[in-house]
C-alpha cells in the first residue's frame, strides 16, 4: 500500500494576477517542471496564447474566489510556501522546500496579501535588482525545487 504522506508533490498558482499572459507562461512551465496542479485565486484563468502547451487540460486547474476558500482547501498535508520579497523571508538559495507543498505568488504590483502572508508556513525569496515578472518568478521557484538538494520534512503521524 501506498503511504500519500511519502509522495512528494506540489502546486502553484498566483493570487489576484495582474495580466493573463503571464498565467499562460507559468503555467506552460509548471507542466514541464513537474507541478501536479495549477490554480488561481480572484483573477480566474482564460485561455492564454502564452499557453502553447495547453496545460490547463493537461493538469488538474483550480480556481477560488478568495484567500480563505483557497487555505481551506489545502490538499491535505501541503505546506503553504509564499514567495514574497520580506524581511523574514528565507533567502532561495538555502531553503529546502517541502516535499509536499503548494507555492503562492502574489500580483505583479501588489504581491501577496497581508493574510496569504500571515498563513505562508514559510515565505520565501530571491535575489533580484529590480521587480521580476510573476511567471518568471514561479520559474525560479520551481527550477530551484528541480535541483538535488534536501527538502524539510514535517512529519504528519
Amino acid at each position: 500500500m501506498i503511504d500519500n504522506f511519502e509522495n512528494e508533490f506540489f502546486g502553484i498558482g498566483i493570487q489576484n494576477g495582474k495580466t493573463p499572459e503571464n498565467l499562460g507562461v507559468l503555467w506552460r512551465s509548471a507542466q514541464n517542471m513537474g507541478a501536479s496542479f495549477i490554480f488561481t485565486i480572484g483573477n480566474r484563468y482564460a485561455k492564454q496564447a502564452s499557453d502553447t502547451h495547453n496545460a490547463v487540460k493537461a493538469m488538474p486547474y483550480f480556481h477560488y474566489d478568495t484567500f480563505e476558500d483557497f487555505y481551506n482547501h489545502l490538499p491535505k498535508g501541503a505546506m503553504l510556501v509564499g514567495v514574497e520579497l520580506t524581511d523574514t523571508a528565507v533567502p532561495l538559495e538555502t531553503f529546502k522546500h517541502p516535499k509536499r507543498c503548494v507555492y503562492l505568488l502574489g500580483a505583479e504590483d501588489h504581491g501577496l496579501s497581508k493574510m496569504a502572508i500571515k498563513k505562508s508556513q514559510f515565505l520565501v525569496k530571491f535575489k533580484s535588482e529590480l521587480s521580476i515578472n510573476v511567471a518568471a518568478a514561479g520559474t525560479i521557484i520551481m527550477y530551484d525545487r528541480g535541483i538535488d538538494k534536501p527538502r524539510f520534512i514535517k512529519s504528519l503521524h
